[in-house]
């Protein structure tokens, strides 16, 4: 079982200042915005918890109804929680998400079994890490025979809000979320799977969610210069563009097609090449913290088109730069039902 531990001392003391209420804004100006996009940046803890459910048939759809209530009574205040589906989740008799399936093993991943997949996830957020730790040992005894796959736990350190994104520190010094929408309705675009997409009718409103656990080596990243890992990442470590571009603005990776300035294997250039088009994902994650040998990032990514997202992310960045500092140890593709309980209807009535 995978567990990481929230990271404390006075980075974490700065998270618990930030305000609540503003990282909660309503992102998509709806009553019904979903708890995982809920926010213009996501609240400051985390912990992620994967179940193997032991049931079937009716039996599991007790299952499924028990944690929609017991997420539905936590959610809201100091808690953004959401429930997401496994493949494993949805009976041979339901129309499924067609591209919810087992994640793959990319080049470079080892994937840990027993730190991957599962058929139900459960993802609480929270303003504080008491917060996020009750809300979670609740669930735990609202589902007492369903089987704990795996458990994580995450912090964003510097947690905040600049030129209307999210932003964070991730493990290798660098600010976080300058790739994501500033503006609710290309985070909707982006984000929630709408009708003629060729998903079933229950799905729309949902979001595919990646979750990537990615051991990172922060030892050996941090003997190179300040110099190399800015041209690993392709931006300088406050989110400014190499070529001087203010973070604020778009970089034009044509003028510079032989990697002079920003190098081709760079990791933002790789993701993104044309930063006009950038990916149709939207990315709030969490850094993981189990010691100075054990360092990470819990990659976490939501979007209407897996194919379209992430994946079309993961094959560019294959032979980038950063490849060598970080190893994906586990994780899993998921579903993030639509809010309301029509979905759970239209599953357990299947």
């Amino acid at each position: 079982m995978l567990r990481t531990s929230v990271a404390t001392g006075a980075g974490a003391v700065g998270l618990a200042a930030v305000s609540a209420v503003a990282l909660r804004g309503n992102a998509s100006g709806g009553a019904e915005t979903p708890a995982h996009l809920r926010g213009v940046a996501p609240l400051p803890f985390t912990q992620i918890l994967s179940f193997d459910l032991n049931a079937s048939g009716l039996g599991r759809a007790n299952v499924l109804r028990a944690a929609y209530d017991a997420v539905a009574e936590m959610d809201g205040g100091e808690i953004a929680a959401w429930l997401a589906l496994g493949e494993g989740a949805l009976s041979s008799r339901i129309d499924r998400p067609r591209h919810l399936k087992k994640m793959p093993s990319f080049a470079g991943d080892v994937l840990d079994p027993a730190a991957s997949d599962g058929d139900l996830l459960l993802h609480v957020t929270g303003a504080s890490a008491r917060a996020v730790r009750q809300a979670a040992e609740q669930a735990l005894r609202t589902l007492p025979h369903q089987q704990l796959r795996w458990r994580v736990d995450g912090t964003r350190p510097e947690n905040r809000i600049e030129n209307g994104q999210g932003l964070s520190r991730n493990p290798f010094h660098f600010t976080e979320g300058h790739g994501n929408p500033a503006t609710a309705a290309e985070i909707t675009g982006r984000a929630i799977v709408k009708a003629g997409q060729g998903e079933p009718s229950w799905a729309v409103g949902g979001s595919y969610q990646v979750l990537r656990i990615i051991r990172l080596a922060t030892d050996f990243w941090d003997r190179d210069t300040l110099d190399e890992q800015e041209r690993i990442t392709g931006r300088r470590r406050n989110g400014r563009w190499l070529d001087g571009t203010p973070s604020t603005e778009r970089a034009v990776f044509a003028t510079d097609p032989h990697g002079r300035t920003t190098p081709l294997d760079a990791h933002v250039r790789r993701a993104a090449p044309n930063p006009r088009t950038p990916p149709p994902m939207v990315r709030r994650s969490y850094n993981y913290d189990r010691g100075p040998d054990d360092q990470g990032l819990i990659f976490s990514c939501f979007q209407s088109d897996l194919e379209k997202g992430f994946e079309a992310v993961q094959r560019r960045l294959q032979g980038e730069a950063m490849a060598k500092y970080t190893l994906t140890t586990g994780g899993g593709y998921f579903f993030v039902p639509p809010p309301g309980a029509s979905w759970l209807d239209a599953l357990t009535k299947s």
